[in-house]
């Protein structure tokens, strides 16, 4: 009997005809336009009502380990789900659960940058706008495959996260350079997340390919936004 198993392996848009793959990076862009638009929204609201300043009190209390493990293990729920759900609800519920945890995770360093480094926002805000809009741009322009990044990124991953939770154990402070290397981390992600919507992910994974790219844009607007306060 004839194997047909290869007729029913994932096939990436890259390998589809152009209007496939238009249609795919459009949903693509789109989803993570309105990912943006819902964490701002929700950040917003919080401020707006007062529950941004409770939220903060009680983060900034509570050991940052705790608060880390618990943003990662929603992460890492999140994205697996969005990836491998054949359900279109399902991925879109991991979308919106990681956009809010993120909007939660964001209120300390917002709240302490609204109070005191007045305009850092938006100037963080508008750098990470440039610094995503300039490495879309690479990744458009020169189609390349930027997937040998991601080793790279897996073992600078790794070490971010030895160093942050060193510094929470043993209560020094990582410092500027930090915020610069964890910036240079998160462009990485941003070309490497890039490069994938162009060239490995399947016509119906675009909320996972938003995810992803959220979660690298977000990433990069948090250590720019802690460069930017902690210059003030």
């Amino acid at each position: 009997m004839e194997n047909n198993s290869t007729f029913l392996q994932p096939i990436p848009v890259a390998q589809q005809d152009v209007n496939v793959r238009s249609r795919f990076i459009m949903q693509t862009y789109n989803h993570l336009f309105g990912a943006i638009a819902l964490f701002t929204g929700i950040e917003i609201v919080l401020f707006q009502t007062g529950a941004a300043e409770r939220i903060a009190q009680v983060l900034l209390g509570v050991n940052w380990l705790f608060v880390l493990g618990g943003f990662m293990i929603v992460g890492w729920l999140a994205t697996r789900t969005a990836a491998n759900s054949m359900s279109l609800g399902a991925q879109y519920a991991a979308l919106i659960a990681f956009v809010a945890a993120e909007a939660i995770i964001f209120i300390p360093l917002l709240y302490i940058a609204n109070s005191y480094a007045p305009g850092a926002i938006q100037s963080a805000a508008g750098t990470t706008i440039l610094g995503v809009a300039g490495l879309t741009a690479v990744a458009f322009y020169t189609r390349k495959d930027f997937s040998f990044l991601r080793g790279i990124l897996m073992w600078s991953f790794v070490v971010a996260l030895v160093l942050i939770v060193a510094s929470v154990v043993f209560g020094f402070q990582l410092g500027t350079w930090f915020s610069v290397a964890m910036i240079g981390f998160a462009g990485a992600a941003v070309l490497y997340d890039t490069s994938n919507v162009l060239h490995r992910y399947e016509e119906d994974r675009y909320v996972a390919a938003s995810l992803q790219l959220f979660a690298s844009i977000a990433l990069m607007f948090y250590y720019v936004l802690m460069l930017f306060t902690s210059r003030r």
